[in-house]
């Protein structure tokens, strides 16, 4: 797993690791080329005063030998054995050697050797001296190089802090609306650059998001109106015709049906409308509802998919619980655990329990696999078994009302035999 770095941290570094890198790139550039140089200066300075101390001892036989700039030796072909035995058979030029010093360490020579005219010239010079100030040359490039460094880092610090200033102030004001519940034009309040272009971009998407939202929301609203007008017909049209005299009990049977199918819709619309304004501004609070009653006036409505199945549903209360939410949306929310729970039994109970600030409904269908467990309430996903059916937005819906008021709503299989367990924790 890559670890994640704030863009400032990257940034620091980044500028520091470059500055560094640089300034020991021209350090390493500088001490090669200071070698390079010294070198080619002090060979060609030898190798000169090589040849002019033979040309002094040709044009002036005895007189004594020298150079210019270092005491050498000059020896003829006939005194060669003077010169020692290492120096004897090298090549006009100038020869790294080492060799004990006066001091009885080995230094590290330059021999200049030149033969000319029957007369051979050396020139030795002790290089070891000025390994003393390349040293001191090394240490004080490395001094620079880590002293350019800090200052990179310096720099990018400082860097950083005005590079990103713009960034976070843009966070912060996008923070400061979120809590005001409420979008302002962002690009007014930033220079015409990538951060000001950053902010008109995100002042175009408040605005298609918001002209979305306002689409949404009177959609809604027209079609919650659109739907309760036919939904009241419904309604009133159902109460008149159980109150006919001739009405025979399989009839009477279907308008109960049509009634609470009635209002179960009419429950549902109500449900989405609060889910819809409430996510905009907050839960609506205020209304206390007994959760038996509630729990008990959903089995009686899904009864009727029982059919010819044989299966038994039972409410135990075993302590009174109520909740502080509307009626339609703890209704909504039941009508789903219950009538899933139905639904996918062929055979067995569906057990409702109330009690210990929650609710649990149990039944004895073919269960769920304990990783589906959470995946069930995401959109668009649809139980596997008998039954299966829908979009796969009832337990979505129930997920966002329960995220709504704070309440906990989750799936899990039976450990003791098949079926699931799906409960609603209201604290």
């Amino acid at each position: 797993m890559q670890s994640r770095r704030k863009l400032r941290f990257r940034l620091v570094v980044s500028f520091a690791l470059f500055g560094f890198g640089l300034s020991a790139l021209f350090a390493f550039a500088a001490l090669n080329i200071r070698t390079r140089v010294e070198d080619q200066l002090v060979n060609a300075s030898l190798l000169d005063d090589a040849k002019w101390a033979n040309q002094q001892a040709r044009e002036h036989p005895g007189a004594p030998s020298g150079s210019r700039l270092l005491t050498g030796t000059v020896l003829s072909d006939r005194t060669l054995y003077k010169a020692p035995l290492t120096w004897q058979n090298l090549a006009n030029g100038v020869h790294d050697i080492y060799e004990p010093g006066p001091d009885g360490e080995r230094h590290h020579y330059k021999l200049a050797v030149y033969r000319e005219g029957g007369i051979i010239s050396f020139l030795r010079y002790d290089v070891s001296r000025e390994e003393l100030g390349k040293q001191q040359l090394l240490f004080s490039v490395i001094g620079a190089v880590f002293l350019f460094g800090l200052l990179s880092l310096a720099i990018g610090l400082w860097l950083s802090r005005k590079v990103l200033k713009p960034v976070s102030q843009l966070a912060q004001r996008l923070r400061e609306f979120r809590k005001a519940g409420k979008a302002e034009p962002l690009a007014a309040h930033f220079a015409d650059d990538e951060v000001g272009e950053l902010a008109q971009a995100l002042d175009d998407y408040a605005a298609r998001l918001t002209s979305m939202v306002e689409r949404d929301r009177e959609f809604n609203s027209d079609v919650s109106h659109e739907l309760r007008t036919p939904l009241a017909v419904i309604a009133s049209t159902t109460e008149l015709l159980q109150g006919s005299p001739d009405l025979t009990p399989k009839l009477a049977e279907r308008l109960k049906r049509i009634e609470r199918a009635s209002r179960q819709a009419t429950e549902l619309i109500e449900a989405l409308l609060l889910l819809s304004r409430a996510e905009r501004r907050g839960p609506t609070r205020g209304e206390t509802t007994d959760v038996a009653k509630v729990a008990a006036d959903v089995i009686e409505s899904q009864r009727p998919q029982i059919r010819d199945k044989p299966v038994a549903v039972h409410l135990d209360e075993r302590e009174p619980v109520s909740v502080n939410a509307p009626a339609s949306v703890l209704a909504v929310a039941l009508t789903n655990l219950i009538g899933n729970a139905i639904k996918y039994t062929l055979d067995g109970e569906v057990r409702v329990e109330v009690g210990a600030n929650g609710i649990e409904v149990i039944d004895t269908g073919p269960g769920i696999k304990p990783e589906d467990a959470e995946r069930l309430f995401q959109r668009g996903v649809r139980g596997e078994g008998a039954g299966g059916s829908g979009a796969g937005l009832g337990l979505a819906i129930v997920r966002r009302l329960c995220e709504l008021y704070g309440w906990q709503v989750s799936m899990r299989p039976r450990t003791d035999t098949n079926g699931a367990v799906a409960s609603i924790a209201f604290s």
